[in-house]
């Protein structure tokens, strides 16, 4: 993976590495060849993943891993639980009973409890049970570029994290699409285009790998097979095309959205009539505090 004289944290004007305890970090990774964030996404095979990498990988797995696991996971690991306003995801849902039996004892490095933004609080380690818990705080990494309305994705954050570490390891994203699958939804909450777009320009500069994603842009070679077309005529004609593709979707998206409003009516009453649960009606009284 090479490295450019001016990290991406530096041209992005975010909290160098060195501002979170980036020696203890250095230490933790010591040692690993390879480092590969798995998504939760229909696209992981697990052993067709594990069978490319050598066993000087660290496999970094994130919150419900049943999704992707079905078996404990016997490389080295560690799970990325990401917080809320009321803690961790993981043990506000009562999960973590659950997702720790997918990782085998012996060869899992503990839990990462990962905040970002004012508002995500940490979960004291005791919360997590017998495991071994650091906490993350990004941040002030992120704050400086990041979209204002958005909140980075736990994927995005901790790859753009590892890469600028200067670890002088292979850091590999799998299953990391931003796609809808028939399962797995994405949340809006994230600005997945902007995330993307730094990611394929990180991974096109050799800073990260992407399993499944072509390192060359087909529209980057465009001005090398027709001269005659400057980049910038190129990437006026793209956006021409793509702002036409989304005027048509939203038509689309529209009607669709006449179709079916009477299912919509439907289910926003069936939600006000459902019953609160115990344990919602005791997270709204300590969110209203």
């Amino acid at each position: 993976m090479s490295r450019s004289d001016t990290s991406d944290l530096e041209a992005m004007n975010a909290t160098p590495a060195a501002a979170i305890n980036s020696e203890d970090w250095r230490s933790f990774f010591l040692g690993y060849s390879d480092i590969v964030l798995v998504a939760n996404s229909d696209e992981v095979d697990i052993d067709e993943l594990t069978s490319r990498f050598p066993e000087t990988t660290l496999f970094v797995f994130f919150n419900k891993v049943y999704k992707v696991l079905s078996e404990p996971f016997t490389r080295a690991a560690v799970l990325v639980s990401r917080s809320g306003a009321q803690g961790a995801n993981l043990v506000k849902s009562g999960k973590v009973s659950k997702v720790l039996p997918y990782f085998d004892k012996g060869s899992f490095l503990g839990i990462i409890n990962l905040t970002i933004g004012g508002s995500e609080r940490p979960s004291p380690a005791s919360a997590f049970g017998d495991v071994k818990v650091r906490h993350l705080d990004l941040t002030d990494v992120f704050a400086p570029f990041y979209p204002p309305t958005s909140l980075p994705t736990s994927g995005f954050a901790l790859c753009f994290w590892l890469a600028n570490l200067q670890l002088g390891v292979r850091v590999t994203l799998a299953g990391f699409s931003s796609k809808r699958s028939e399962r797995y939804q994405v949340f809006d909450v994230h600005d997945w285009t902007f995330e993307q777009v730094v990611l394929r320009l990180m991974y096109r500069r050799g800073k990260i790998d992407i399993l499944g994603r072509e390192r060359t842009n087909p529209y980057a070679e465009l001005s090398a097979h027709f001269p005659e077309y400057s980049p910038t005529e190129i990437a006026f004609t793209a956006n021409e095309v793509l702002g036409e593709r989304l005027v048509n979707l939203s038509s689309i998206v529209d009607r669709l959205m006449h179709v079916t409003r009477f299912l919509r009516f439907v289910d926003r009453t069936y939600k006000k009539l459902k019953p609160k649960t115990r344990k919602e009606k005791r997270w709204e009284a300590m969110e209203g505090k």
